[in-house]
């Protein structure tokens, strides 16, 4: 026998026939054609924020080291003919990191079909504990000499480092190196795959249908979407979106139905992280189905309107909606240098604070998630890459941003960078305390210059960060008052020119 590896392994000549999913033990199954999983996932992962690592695992590496953030719920019907009295029901290719607090099992049948005891057995089969099992018990292990294989059968003693073997001929062999080992079969209560096991109790024989539902950790997902931008004429930009998928659960699930929770679901943490014709056409009409959107209690629900397959160890991606075309948006900059300033919950009387502040000046797009641009859909939070194309044709990357669960009829707003060109100076003009009157007055001079050949306008966002007490006494621009300590100064920029913004605010406490 020619060698054709010398990394030590192990392998199982024969093994006894191990149980597929939902196979019932001591009755027969009939499983129908028409049986289908469902997956729900719900997601709790921060936008933008998955590490590559939780979808490119390195082979081998253990996924707890990992934390996936989110979860999923499997739901599984399966048909079987049940005998009256107790069954006992063996189900196999459940997920690896399975809640098993979470199972729910019943008939939808007989209500009064019930399962008596449950349990879940994970001590799948590995090299070490086959040996163990295997003490006082016959083997066969091979070793290399030269280009042949060597096989020395008998009696395993001792697995504590080299294996200790007793021939047939009584003999006492140590062996520190080995090929394989052959075992002669997989030792009753070693699992090849997490199993669930019921006692089931059924008022009457005949064929049920039996759902299985349960929670599992190692599922998450989230949403990107691309904007390609054009401000060739007015401002208008292409819009389109994609779902990613991570199925580390530890089981695959083919042709399942696919549903993805939107929204803040609450949970309870555990202190540890961790083909005819006809038929063709359906599945053309399959193809072309995406989500559907609804509500869902306090959240959005999306349903995807297709079968999908979702791999264990994979990432997919799946349209979310179709790439929407010319939406109407609106390119913004806004100077914020005073943002960085915080508010007190007293009045703040430092004089040297919030003094002098100078800072670049922020470009936004601004587009509503209506009808009237073809939107008026709930937007999933997620990552929003936005992209320009150039003369030559090329699509060039202006910047990304963070955007939150966004209902229909809301404006979504995207930082996308710096402006280059723009840039704006803060500085304290006048300050004025009169303590026994408890009275402030202070003074300010915001300067926004353009090194375009084009006038630009621009927001210069005022936080009234002393008190919430206050009054702007004169200014040289309208403001629009935005909440308790904001204020926005709309004001057009010339081209190569400046532009000084002036007021003053009143406090009293």
């Amino acid at each position: 026998m020619k060698i054709t590896s010398t990394t030590k392994s192990l392998f199982i000549k024969r093994i006894v026939p191990t149980v597929i999913a939902l196979t019932l033990l001591g009755c027969n199954s009939n499983a129908s054609a028409e049986e289908q999983d469902a997956v729900t996932i719900y997601s709790s992962a921060q936008p933008g924020a998955i590490d590559p690592d939780l979808y490119r695992p390195i082979p081998g590496q253990n996924r707890g080291q990992y934390t996936i953030p989110g979860y999923g719920v499997v739901k599984s019907t399966r048909n079987y003919e049940l005998n009256k009295g107790q069954n006992k029901l063996q189900v196999t290719d459940v997920a690896a990191y399975i809640d098993p607090t979470t199972v729910s099992i019943r008939s939808l049948n007989n209500k009064h079909t019930r399962v008596l005891e449950q349990s879940y057995q994970f001590d799948l089969v590995n090299g070490q504990q086959l040996l163990q099992r295997f003490i006082g018990k016959t083997i066969t292990v091979q070793q290399s000499a030269g280009d042949e294989l060597v096989e020395v059968k008998g009696e395993l003693l001792s697995a504590d480092g080299n294996l200790v073997i007793k021939t047939d001929k009584g003999n006492i062999q140590t062996l520190s190196y080995y090929t394989n080992i052959i075992f002669p079969d997989l030792p009753e209560g070693l699992l090849t795959k997490p199993t669930l096991i019921w006692q089931l109790n059924s008022p009457t024989s005949g064929n049920q249908t039996i759902e299985l539902s349960y929670q599992t950790e190692g599922m998450t997902w989230w949403t990107d979407y691309n904007i390609t931008y054009d401000e060739t004429d007015t401002c208008r930009m292409d819009l389109s979106s994609w779902v990613s998928i991570i199925n580390q659960s530890g089981t695959s699930f083919n042709n399942a139905k696919l549903k993805l929770i939107a929204g803040d679901v609450n949970r309870v943490e555990s202190d540890e992280r961790v083909v005819t014709g006809s038929r063709i056409k359906r599945a053309d009409a399959l193809l072309e189905q995406g989500f559907e959107q609804k509500a869902f209690f306090e959240y959005h629900l999306y349903t995807l309107g297709r079968p999908a397959d979702l791999p264990n160890n994979s990432t997919k991606q799946l349209e979310l909606f179709p790439s929407v075309k010319d939406i109407q948006c609106n390119k913004e900059l806004v100077f914020d240098a005073s943002s960085q300033f915080y508010s007190y919950y007293g009045m703040n009387t430092n004089e040297s604070y919030g003094k002098n502040s100078s800072g670049d000046v922020n470009v936004y797009l601004r587009f509503a998630n209506e009808e009237k641009n073809a939107l008026g859909i709930p937007l999933p939070a997620g990552r929003i890459r936005v992209n320009q194309r150039d003369t030559d044709g090329s699509l060039e990357f202006i910047g990304e941003d963070i955007i939150d669960h966004t209902p229909k009829n809301e404006d979504v707003l995207i930082k996308v960078g710096n402006a280059f060109d723009i840039k704006g100076e803060r500085k304290q003009t006048n300050y004025r305390i009169d303590s026994n009157n408890k009275e402030l007055t202070e003074s300010f001079e915001i300067t926004l210059k353009n090194h375009k050949d084009e006038t630009v306008d621009v927001v210069v966002r005022e936080n009234l960060y002393r008190w919430s007490n206050w009054n702007i006494t004169r200014k040289s621009h309208d403001y629009k008052k935005q909440d308790s300590r904001h204020v926005h100064f709309t004001v057009k920029v010339p081209a190569n020119g400046e532009t000084k913004v002036t007021y003053t605010v009143e406090y009293d406490w």
